[in-house]
């Protein structure tokens, strides 16, 4: 016992430390895209390094250099919101900088203990939804970008992740370990940095998920490309826009997105994609209901019949 002890002490001892390294590195990659000119402050000519010193943070923040130091070496015990929130500011960070700081603060209280999250499955009344949205492709994603429940258009739209079993139904997979991704996506790198700002801010929330930290390994280790975007520390909410696709069963498509968090579990995102009526993409969008239609017919005698390979995942 004394043994498993220790064991369970090391680990959030190593958890801790990984915490700080995060508020560190996010509050210096934040600090360094800033000028002074950028927040009224004289430009005393070169610097070695681009960005603001800690010092005018601190300055601008309203709190002594000393405490800011410390907060960046991700010495989180005794900051308050207000001083969190100063600091927001002081860096001009926006909605999403500013929610990934204060969840990063919480995950490295020293009394916090991580929640575990139970796994269960996405309610059938959910799938009932999707499959009620007729023109409209949707599904139900987590925080780590796995796709665990859609309608039959929203299955059509990404089966090059759900018909690959090696992407295990994981959006990132696709983006960073597919090849055929950049034909997918006619925005590439775009999609690159919507999927690695997705997964920074996940792993904000949730950063002692084992999935989510087994997911970043396998793709950092795997993706060089993962791995530079990852450095950045970007992150973002990622609720509506324009998505392109040239999909490989009908061609282009230009659709617009909404994403919105389930109240009833608020760690799932369901995305609904839409087209702009009397378009070429809503036409696309059309003939691409007709094909998983018919798809799904052709399969309806199979004794398994067409599934996400993710619908056994449970939702966390």
């Amino acid at each position: 016992m004394p043994e498993r002890s220790a064991g369970r002490a090391d680990v959030r001892a190593d958890d801790k430390t990984a915490d700080r390294a995060a508020i560190r590195d996010f509050l210096a990659t934040r600090r360094a895209k800033l000028t002074p000119e950028q927040v009224g402050l004289p430009n005393a000519g070169r610097r070695r390094v681009p960005g603001l010193r800690r010092e005018e943070v601190a300055v601008i923040a309203g709190v002594s250099p000393d405490w800011y130091n410390r907060l960046e070496k991700g010495h989180i015990a005794g900051v308050s919101d207000d001083v969190l929130d100063a600091v927001a500011r002081a860096l001009q960070l926006d909605e999403a900088e500013r929610q990934h700081l204060f969840n990063l603060a919480r995950a490295a209280k020293p009394t916090r203990t991580p929640p575990r999250r139970v796994k269960t499955p996405v309610p059938a009344s959910v799938q009932r939804v999707l499959d009620s949205m007729s023109g409209t492709a949707a599904f139900v994603r987590n925080g780590r970008l796995d796709i665990l429940a859609s309608n039959a258009l929203g299955r059509a739209l990404y089966s090059p992740v759900l018909d690959q079993p090696a992407h295990r139904g994981n959006i990132a997979r696709l983006d960073f370990l597919d090849p055929r991704a950049g034909d997918f996506y006619p925005d590439h790198d775009g999609a690159l940095a919507v999927a690695v700002a997705l997964l920074r801010t996940e792993a904000g929330r949730n950063p002692h998920d084992p999935d989510l930290i087994a997911l970043i390994g396998e793709l950092a280790t795997r993706s060089e490309a993962f791995r530079t975007r990852w450095g950045a520390h970007d992150v973002r909410l990622h609720r509506g826009g324009i998505k392109t696709f040239n999909h490989p069963a009908v061609g282009y498509l230009e659709l617009a997105y909404d994403s919105m968090e389930l109240v009833a579990a608020p760690w799932l995102v369901l995305t609904a994609y839409t087209a702009e009526p009397a378009t070429a993409s809503a036409d696309n969008l059309a003939l691409l209901a007709t094909w998983a239609a018919t798809e799904a017919h052709a399969e309806s005698g199979a004794a398994s019949g067409r599934r996400n390979p993710t619908d056994h995942n449970a939702t966390d």
